[in-house]
């Protein structure tokens, strides 16, 4: 384990080819709910319960419990699949927002949007960097299925300008990340990633669940995690 968080540390992410059994895939798969064809992704998936149980289990637990604290707790989830219908390209960027219960304006947050019904901001990259992502691949993520593609160590730069981005892409060499079915990618948001279109389209399935070590100021509150504890 001391490997992977240095790798964590230095490059941002950090695959684990064999995360998962398959007795746990088979548990994942029958727990996922479908993707319509036509949008390749479902959001608020912590929202259902034995999702909600996989992201507080044992085995994340242990894996997120090293890279964050035995404080840290799961945030959000939500489901991609990569499919012929859905097809999608994303440009180099970091993941910058973070679903709360409701808008609360205040210094350093912003701008506010809403994605599917749920109020999402960008907070300042302090609370980004006490946040990971944990993407369970339930399919092989090859060469020609649109995997995705980093930019090793950009996570220590903090929140960039679009326009900064490109120099980036100059300084470093981009890191395609090919995981195997049962395999986790573990990432900070902050690291720049982009992914292409599938040329070989196929279900490319990843439930990317995040976690957090760290409560929102000023009566802010994460969207999921205190609706979690309010129902316990």
């Amino acid at each position: 384990m001391v490997t992977t968080l240095t790798q964590l540390d230095q490059n941002g992410f950090v695959i684990l080819p064999q995360f998962l059994s398959d007795g746990e895939l088979g548990r994942l798969e029958q727990i996922l709910p479908p993707v319509h064809p036509a949008t390749g992704g479902l959001r608020n998936l912590l929202d259902i319960p034995p999702i909600a149980e996989l992201a507080e289990g044992e085995h994340m637990r242990s894996l997120i419990h090293e890279a964050l604290g035995r404080d840290a707790f799961p945030i959000r989830a939500i489901l991609f699949d990569k499919t012929e219908t859905a097809n999608w390209k994303v440009s180099w960027h970091q993941d910058l927002t973070i679903a709360v219960r409701e808008r609360r304006d205040m210094a350093g947050y912003g701008p506010w949007t809403s994605k599917q019904g749920v109020v999402h901001v960008q907070p300042p990259a302090a609370v980004l960097e006490q946040t990971l992502a944990v993407r369970l691949h339930v399919d092989d993520s090859g060469a020609g299925n649109g995997p995705l593609r980093v930019l090793p160590g950009s996570h220590r730069a903090g929140k960039l300008r679009d326009e900064d981005i490109p120099a980036w892409q100059e300084r470093l060499s981009e890191e395609v990340c090919l995981v195997p079915r049962g395999g986790a990618l573990v990432m900070r948001p902050l690291l720049l990633h982009a992914s292409s279109p599938a040329t070989e389209p196929r279900h490319r399935r990843v439930l990317h669940i995040e976690y957090a070590s760290c409560e929102l100021p000023a009566g802010l509150e994460w969207r999921w995690a205190k609706r979690s504890a309010r129902a316990a």
